[in-house]
């Protein structure tokens, strides 16, 4: 069972998207709150698996939660999801750097954002490879300063690489291709790759890679 924590300050949004996951068997809404604060009282006590999270909210915002959830190692399974109205908007990208694991625009197909919710569950990244690209497209515009060498060092050659192509948008499958190598090895890459890094997904993976200079917007 997927346990899911609804934070919005709009009850009409949350009463919607809890109708939506009240009809499936395998997914339960444990909790809903109003606001990042009320979100974290009630993490401990509900542990979901994962967190539907407003960006903008009173008292306290969704990047705010995020970054709070991500530093807690106790709550290191639970999956954070922002929730937006705007898309790719300039809090979309902060909120990935603080740990979310992706984002969902407020108006997604039913399907669509039922297929999400289990996907962030299963710790998978909830970022396609066109999402990628505009987080990529993000850093040619106006590229963060870089935080060089962070962990870096150890990573080996292989995981750079997998790094590197992930950071341009690139599937496992696609990575596999372009180093000659199975698709599982290429998984295996990246996930030690997000371990060593302290990487919670694959978006941090990506937001890593363009902070820590691995590569940069205009090439690697």
């Amino acid at each position: 069972m997927i346990r899911v924590l609804l934070v919005d300050d709009q009850p009409l949004i949350r009463s919607g998207f809890r109708a939506l996951l009240d009809l499936e068997d395998d997914i339960e809404v444990v909790a809903e709150a109003a606001d990042g604060q009320e979100c974290l009282a009630l993490l401990g006590e509900r542990l979901p698996d994962v967190v539907l999270i407003d960006i903008r909210m009173p008292v306290m915002d969704g990047i705010e939660a995020t970054r709070r959830i991500a530093a807690d190692p106790a709550l290191a399974g639970v999956h954070v999801v922002v929730l937006t109205n705007y898309g790719m908007d300039e809090y979309v990208f902060d909120a990935l750097r603080a740990g979310a694991a992706g984002f969902l625009v407020k108006d997604i197909l039913p399907e669509d954002f039922l297929h999400a919710v289990r996907v962030a569950a299963r710790g998978d990244a909830l970022l396609a490879p066109a999402i990628t690209r505009k987080l990529i497209d993000r850093y040619v515009t106006q590229p963060p300063p870089a935080r060089v060498g962070r962990g870096l060092e150890g990573l080996t050659g292989r995981e750079r690489e997998a790094v590197a192509l992930a950071a341009h948008g690139l599937s496992n499958d696609e990575i596999a291709g372009r180093l000659v190598i199975s698709p599982a090895t290429a998984k295996t890459h990246i996930n030690r790759a997000m371990a060593k890094l302290h990487a919670r997904d694959r978006a941090q993976l990506v937001v890593l890679a363009y902070e820590s200079g691995l590569v940069t917007p205009r090439g690697s």
